[in-house]
């Protein structure tokens, strides 16, 4: 295996985790997720747990499509779009959030990746 296909598997490995722990923790600990949603998010969607539910299927979904590296540009530009706004819409908890940026840039690096690969290719 190439350096080029390790680094990519890592990636991948560190995003698809990163998606897929928040849904799982939320089973046992909703409460502890539910307050990352914007007022204008639960205004418009009272049951905030139901909300946190389909939230974690995207989440899972992506993590997933993630660690598939099965055309791994979209879910890694909406996950990278996920942690922005979870990033910009709670930036006064940026003592807990500051990992969240790594993250998503780790998303950016593999959607960057995937259209130097895609390029390569064609």
């Amino acid at each position: 295996m190439n350096i080029d296909k390790k680094i990519d598997w890592l990636l991948r490995i560190g995003v698809g985790f990163a998606f897929l722990y928040p849904p799982i923790s939320a089973l046992a600990n909703p409460y502890a997720w539910v307050g990352y949603f914007p007022l204008f998010v639960t205004n418009i969607f009272p049951d905030a747990i139901i909300l946190l539910h389909i939230f974690g299927i995207i989440e899972v979904i992506i993590g997933l499509w993630i660690l598939s590296g099965k055309h791994i540009f979209i879910p890694s530009a909406v996950g990278a779009l996920m942690l922005f706004g979870i990033v910009a819409f709670n930036f006064s908890q940026m003592d807990v959030l500051f990992r969240d940026i790594p993250i998503l840039l780790m998303a950016v690096a593999l959607m960057l990746s995937s259209k130097q690969t895609a390029e390569v290719s064609a």
